[in-house]
Formats: structure tokens, C-alpha cells, sequence
């Protein structure tokens, strides 16, 4: 079993940068591949980037390549999502979650997933 809680989220300017953490607590956190989704209102979940459980591979939607970092430290059960040059589009509610398989742009293969945490860019 995994929990994941979600924090580092709040109102940026565009242009500016955020780091969003998510704290995981368990045994098994580094048996797990872990991502990142946001959903913004009245659209779907989807995917932002994802990274391997040893750390070694990442992935990163189009639309955040070159601008969001995602990455682990299993000895802290901690995951983390560096944004920067950040948006008014990139403006959603952002989730961790935890996953055994490796479609990671798949919502639907994620086994846990965290409370979210709200992130909003201005123009």
C-alpha cells in the first residue's frame, strides 16, 4: 500500500517557476513507477510526465518538454515536479500517483493516487 500526499502548489505569475513535492509513505515505494497528471476545470486527467522506479528513465508530455522536471529520491519516498517558464495553461489541479506497469501516460494503470494540489499562473 502506498499514500501519497501533494503539496508546493499556489498562484505564479507566467514565466515564473514552481516545485511541487509529493510525499509517499510505505515499504514498496521504490517498487513503483511514479507520475504526474493535472486536470483543469471541466477537462480531463492528463498526463505530464512519469519516471521509472529506479529514477533512470523519464517521460514528459509534449506540451511540458524542456520546461517541467520530474524526479525521485527513494531513500526520502519523495517525488518531485520542477516547473518552470510556467503558463496560464499549464493552470490545473496537479496529482501524483503510483504505478506497477509501464503505460505511463495511462491514468488507468495507476494504483494510488494523491489529493492534488491546485497550481494557477497568471498572464
Amino acid at each position: 500500500q502506498v499514500q501519497l500526499v501533494e503539496s508546493g502548489g499556489g498562484l505564479v505569475q507566467a514565466g515564473g517557476s514552481l516545485r511541487l513535492s509529493c510525499a509517499a509513505s510505505g515499504r514498496t515505494f521504490s517498487s513503483y513507477g511514479m507520475g504526474w497528471f493535472r486536470q483543469a476545470p471541466g477537462k480531463e486527467r492528463d498526463f505530464v510526465a512519469a519516471i521509472t522506479r529506479s529514477g533512470t528513465s523519464t517521460y514528459y508530455a509534449d506540451s511540458v518538454k524542456g520546461r517541467f522536471t520530474i524526479s525521485r529520491d527513494n531513500a526520502k519516498n519523495m517525488v518531485y515536479l520542477q516547473m518552470n517558464v510556467l503558463k496560464p495553461e499549464d493552470t490545473a489541479v496537479y496529482y501524483c500517483a503510483a504505478t506497477r506497469f509501464s503505460s505511463w501516460s495511462n491514468p488507468k494503470t495507476y494504483d494510488y493516487w494523491g489529493q492534488g494540489t491546485q497550481v494557477t499562473v497568471s498572464s
